[in-house]
């Protein structure tokens, strides 16, 4: 079993910020990455564990002062009773919604329950931040709020 902490900040981010500012599309944090600490000299020393890819792209977010998170996955709505006959597809719901739910095991650990947890950090974070949970297939819908699930404030 390998540790998966939460990351506390991004290695890259002025590297990614200066390619923002120079209005670069930049892909980063999709396979959430090897967490580094720095030794008694300053350097970078990569640490046994991977970083939740949900989380880092959350993180992230936050320090490029993003006001959506996108997370794409495989389904196009976050569900409660997931694959059981009572299934309800959630459209939109807050961030004290999606706690509560979280708290009673709506969501697998393995599988949707860290994506609803990084949208709930990120649309936490700051007033107007919103998270989007929807499926890559209907991401251009998503984006114009007609698919997904949306968690805010």
């Amino acid at each position: 079993m390998v540790a998966s902490p939460k990351p506390v900040d991004i290695a890259e981010k002025d590297s990614i910020l200066n390619l923002l500012d120079h209005e670069f599309i930049v892909i980063a944090c999709g396979g959430g990455g090897v967490p580094v600490i720095r030794d008694e000299y300053g350097d970078y020393q990569s640490v046994s564990a991977v970083i939740d890819k949900d989380f880092a792209s959350a993180k992230l977010a936050e320090l490029v002062d993003a006001d959506y998170l996108f997370i794409l996955t495989a389904v196009d709505r976050v569900a409660i009773n997931y694959g059981k006959p009572d299934q309800r597809d959630l459209t939109e719901i807050t961030v004290d919604e999606a706690e509560k739910m979280c708290q009673e095991g709506h969501f697998a650990p393995g599988s949707m329950l860290p994506k609803v947890e990084a949208a709930m950090k990120f649309a936490g974070s700051k007033m107007g931040r919103r998270a989007v949970i929807a499926s890559l297939e209907k991401a251009p819908l998503a984006m114009v709020g007609e698919s997904g699930t949306l968690i805010h404030m």
